[in-house]
């Protein structure tokens, strides 16, 4: 068994999942999960009806429409007029449309899972009825009953023992199988891995069915030692390992999501990142206590940061209780944090504010501390770093903060 995950970009259009099923019959489908994500940029686009849903905003039908007409558009590509897939995609608005009318909870969050995944359920019907009609026979599987989690919506947090046994009793045997990535559901609700959570579907996935490996088509060659749109000049890292590529996706790289490595760890299962541009490229091969290769400094950047510098009142030290009291402020904030530097007198961070609740945070903050933050920061992680890296970024940039250990350096740069 092989997992195959294919992201938005690779099926944003007819011609890409055209190229979905060339690669398929390249690589061979029998035996294979599938797991691919919503089409193109449709879950930014889903985030636009969940928020005029939540503000009662009149762009609502505007934002339905533009989806619908979005995916009717693949449509009339993919297919002839009276095909049964049309009558699948007005069912799923009109589930969509039930829900705006029954629902009752006014929590974003909740609404967010129950709305957002609609991309994933259209990308995969679509796809589904185009291979069986070119001949690639597959079966349809719904994440939301295969992958079992708590109500933590956004990020919700996996239970393993039901997930696992779902899924190996859903699993295809000498058939292409397709699911979804990104969603997942309680056991009543829907919910979702947290945004760019479809890799980790598919890790979950491999782990379940005990995977031979789990491959993630991109729009780049592999694991690269620098994101292009940030960097001219990249490397292409043709082996690393599960330790490296997790730290990578700690510290941002965004071709890796990174819940996904630790399941292909805890079974030895290679993770392959390769190129739907160029299939037959090598692509990059993560697995297990392997070298990196080449040997190359890696640089990865997190954008639209805080940096946030936190006193007491009293200008007393920052000891232990305080701490403790700013992480839990932190967690229950949703807040991310990426880095800490703690001195005698303050205690800065650099966090992240995904779920836009920074503000409440900042009350919190000022019924306690004095606070000083700088918005719109970036997050410049550099691993493997060289003197000649760091003289780079010093020259050509305005840095607030750097910390430095033997294997990475950090600034943060405005």
């Amino acid at each position: 068994m092989k997992v195959f995950k294919f992201g938005g970009a690779s099926v944003k259009d007819a011609k890409s999942i055209s190229n979905v099923a060339k690669i398929l019959k390249s690589e061979g489908y029998q035996d294979v999960f599938l797991v691919i994500s919503a089409m193109g940029k449709m879950t930014n686009a889903f985030e636009k009806i969940v928020d005029s849903y939540h503000t009662k905003s009149n762009e609502l039908t505007k934002n339905i429409s533009s989806v619908r007409n979005f995916h009717i558009l693949i449509l009339n590509d993919l297919f002839q007029e009276k095909h049964p897939i049309y009558e699948k995609v007005a069912l799923l608005f009109l589930e969509l449309q039930n829900f705006f009318i029954q629902n009752k909870n006014s929590n974003y969050d909740y609404i967010y899972d129950q709305i957002v995944g609609y991309g994933e359920l259209l990308s995969t019907l679509i796809i589904s009825d185009y291979l069986n009609n070119i001949g690639i026979s597959n079966a349809w599987k719904d994440a939301r009953k295969l992958i079992k989690t708590d109500t933590t919506y956004r990020n919700a947090t996996v239970n393993w023992i039901e997930t696992n046994s779902n899924i190996q009793k859903n699993s295809c045997t000498d058939q292409l199988c397709i699911t979804q990535g990104f969603i997942s559901g309680s056991a009543s609700h829907n919910t979702t891995l947290g945004r760019e959570g479809s890799d980790y579907s598919a890790a979950i996935f491999a782990y379940c069915l005990h995977a031979d490996s789990l491959t993630i088509w991109k729009d780049v060659p592999g694991v690269l030692n620098a994101d292009p749109r940030h960097f001219d000049q990249t490397i292409l890292l043709e082996q690393i390992s599960y330790r490296e590529a997790l730290e990578m996706a700690f510290y941002g790289a965004s071709v890796i999501h990174p819940k996904t490595i630790k399941p292909l760890e805890n079974k030895n299962i290679p993770l392959y990142v390769k190129s739907f541009i160029d299939p037959t490229a090598k692509g990059t091969k993560i697995t297990k206590g392997i070298a990196i290769k080449p040997k190359t400094s890696s640089y990865t950047i997190k954008s639209n940061q805080i940096l946030l510098s936190i006193s007491t009142k009293d200008f007393s030290f920052m000891i232990e209780s305080h701490i403790s009291h700013l992480f839990k402020l932190f967690t229950e904030n949703k807040i991310t944090v990426n880095l800490i530097q703690n001195s005698a007198l303050s205690f800065s961070v650099c966090i992240e504010d995904l779920y836009g609740k920074f503000k409440n945070l900042t009350k919190e903050l000022l019924q306690h501390y004095d606070i000083k933050y700088i918005d719109d920061v970036r997050l410049l992680s550099i691993r493997h770093f060289q003197q000649k890296d760091m003289d780079q970024i010093l020259s050509k940039n305005t840095v607030l903060l750097t910390q430095q250990t033997s294997e990475i350096v950090q600034f943060i740069l405005k």
